[in-house]
């Protein structure tokens, strides 16, 4: 068995992937204390909401005034989702947006056209004109995203070429400057564990000093096992959602209440039970999964926000 690691890193995305992909309009002050309770928990990076075309989604359309209602947290980086320039802009503009740096890349046309409306190649020369937009206002690339790493519902399989490939596109264009962090997302749910091992390897051969971060959805139930599979390989950098919460709107799944994102919660309490530190309160972070239930208005997909934390049950039995 490999060693795990000491410490994993947990961002997450509940409040702005969480909340784009339901239907509904959720009130902002309800937002806004699930964000707080998700900050209070332990979390060090919380992303917000996302700076997109209202019309396309309408859930974000209030991010400015999101920002201006959260009651910042000291230590807890609050980020944002842009895709084009105008958005940018309108997070530059917000007060207590944390900024940072992306470049996100695609491996199949048909879903970089519905996601970004063009092409794999077209995405690749936008990326390169966000590096010199990023310099301009000194914003440094933290992060290099490589979509639809495993698979895509339109295209089938995605060869591991393909993946390496915009990783070494990426890499030429930040060349020179701070080594970014390189995620791998499963945007669609296609990964298996060893599929998860196969590509952590190949990233890391290809770039042996960056760390790998990991964008997991838990679509058809492997996201667990998908999670334990790459702590094995040494990853220690996941995007998360709370209580599960989270998809992708341009996915094109049967259902938007299937399951998002992996867990927060429940990949914690997986963390804790194997001697894996993550500096966050379990019990707090279970109370704002229940609170976002709450707020969804239906049972929503995570396991230890009904089972409940396990030190609990010992603590019981002593």
């Amino acid at each position: 068995m490999n060693a795990l690691p000491k410490f994993v890193e947990f961002h997450e995305e509940g409040p702005r992937e969480g909340f784009q992909i339901e239907k509904q309009i959720y009130p902002l002050e309800q937002r806004v204390k699930l964000i707080e309770m998700l900050a209070e928990s332990g979390l060090k990076q919380v992303q917000v909401g996302s700076f997109v075309n209202p019309r396309a989604v309408p859930q974000m359309a209030d991010t400015e005034q999101l920002f201006a209602a959260i009651k910042k947290r000291p230590g807890v980086r609050y980020t944002a989702l842009w895709l084009n320039q105008k958005g940018f802009e309108k997070a530059l503009a917000t007060p207590g947006v944390d900024l940072d740096g992306k470049i996100l890349f695609y491996t199949t046309d048909v879903f970089s056209v519905r996601n970004n409306n063009c092409s794999v190649a077209e995405n690749q020369q936008r990326q390169a004109e966000w590096m010199k937009l990023y310099a301009q206002h000194n914003v440094p690339v933290e992060t290099v995203y490589v979509m639809t790493a495993f698979g895509c519902n339109f295209q089938g399989v995605v060869p591991l070429s393909a993946v390496l490939d915009q990783f070494k596109f990426a890499l030429d264009l930040c060349r020179g400057g701070k080594l970014p962090q390189l995620y791998l997302a499963d945007t669609m749910g296609w990964a298996n564990p060893e599929s998860i091992k196969e590509r952590i390897a190949a990233v890391r051969e290809l770039a042996p000093a960056a760390r790998i971060g990991l964008h997991l959805h838990d679509t058809r139930g492997l996201g667990p096992a998908n999670f334990y599979a790459a702590l094995e390989a040494g990853v220690d950098l996941f995007d998360s959602s709370v209580a599960g919460l989270g998809g992708c709107p341009f996915a094109s799944h049967a259902a938007h209440t299937a399951a998002g994102n992996i867990c927060t919660e429940d990949m914690v309490l997986m963390c804790q039970e194997m001697g894996v530190a993550t500096g966050i309160d379990l019990d707090k972070l279970i109370a704002a999964s229940q609170f976002a239930e709450q707020v969804i208005g239906r049972t929503l997909n995570g396991k230890v926000m009904h089972g409940g934390n396990l030190e609990k049950y010992r603590k019981k039995a002593a």
